[in-house]
């Protein structure tokens, strides 16, 4: 059975601050292999919890593979029924297949948003939910 997953993308790269991220590269995952699927815009979507999850839900996506992501953020992924994976870098290709071949670990490294959006210091989730 497949899987959806989605990875923040600036370019080619993941892009280390999700709720920044202008496009969203979502994969397929079947067995251990990863297949570029489409891009989906995030114009205009930025820092929009339920905006972002809605759209993730209507396309499938059932995963999302990102650097750093808000506590807030990951609230509404989940409310939905999203799993999310955190601390991932690299070419958006090579983190899909790392977790198509199940090597990519969450590191549970979340953004707490500082004043105006600035998200620098990253601690446990689990101390932010």
């Amino acid at each position: 059975m497949s899987k959806k997953i989605a990875i923040p993308t600036n370019g080619e790269v993941l892009d280390a601050h999700f709720g920044r991220a202008a496009a969203f590269t979502v994969f397929e995952i079947e067995g251990k292999e990863a297949r570029k699927v489409k891009i989906l815009s995030a114009a205009g979507l930025e820092h929009e919890h339920e905006g972002l999850a809605s759209m993730f839900k209507r396309d499938g996506v059932e995963v999302l593979v990102c650097g750093g992501i808000g506590g807030g953020m990951i609230a509404g992924i989940n409310a939905v029924g999203l799993a999310v994976i955190t601390g991932a870098s690299g070419s958006v290709v090579d983190v899909a297949k790392s977790y198509a071949q199940g090597t990519l670990v969450s590191v549970g490294s979340v953004c707490q948003e500082h004043g105006h959006h600035y998200h620098g210091q990253h601690q446990d989730w689990k101390a932010i939910l």
